[in-house]
């Protein structure tokens, strides 16, 4: 029986790398990092049109009472960007049968980072910059299945936001949610077809459609 996906897109700085703990180490305490991050990712994903990332992440600082500064120490730190445990074993082995991409709401310059840092060569690298726009709206998501020249049906999209669910459903993309450190999902998220906190479960997933 034939594969039903061709290629799998990831959410770049959720679902593959931990950017948690580089926002906590440059916050200066888990309690700031993480507060910081999230307000991150409401301004990021009630964004649309694109706005510079670091202007986003400054903002994002003073909102939650911390130095603006320290958008530019994040950047510096960038460098230190790890994959979650598996994750580049789990990638290795579905690039012997997918093609692999990323939709990431970051620069194109920090994207391209960020990619490198996963440990496996994406075949498409797409990021809020180059779509004009940031995720969930729909056009960051069309633009990579543009590059792969693959309709929504054949692709697999794995969020590691629900953020994303608003995104993937209006495309018509299958999503699988790597949750690893637990988020809740925001009122009104659709439903992904499986959410764990392993992306190795992702192979069994595939395996099973």
């Amino acid at each position: 029986m034939a594969q039903r996906y061709e290629a799998i897109l990831f959410d770049l700085l959720t679902a593959l790398l931990d950017s948690w703990s580089v926002w906590n180490h440059t916050a200066g305490s888990e309690q700031a990092g993480r507060a910081w991050r999230a307000e991150y990712l409401r301004l990021t994903y009630g964004c649309g049109a694109y706005r510079p990332y670091e202007e986003l992440v400054a903002q994002a600082a003073q909102n939650v009472g911390l130095a603006p500064q320290l958008a530019q120490q994040l950047d510096r730190n960038w460098s230190s960007l790890a994959p979650w445990p598996d994750v580049a074993a789990t990638l290795t082995r579905l690039k012997q049968n997918y093609r692999l991409g990323v939709v990431t709401n970051c620069s194109a310059r920090l994207g391209q980072l960020a990619a490198a840092r996963v440990g496996v060569e994406f075949d498409v690298i797409v990021t809020s910059e180059h779509a004009g726009f940031y995720k969930p709206d729909p056009r960051p998501y069309q633009l990579a299945l543009q590059k792969l020249g693959l309709p929504a049906e054949r692709v697999l999209f794995v969020a590691g936001s629900a953020y994303d669910m608003f995104g993937t459903a209006q495309v018509g993309l299958d999503t699988f949610w790597h949750n690893r450190i637990g988020l809740a999902a925001p009122a009104g998220a659709p439903a992904p077809l499986a959410e764990s906190a392993r992306i190795a479960d992702l192979l069994a997933f595939v395996e099973a459609e």
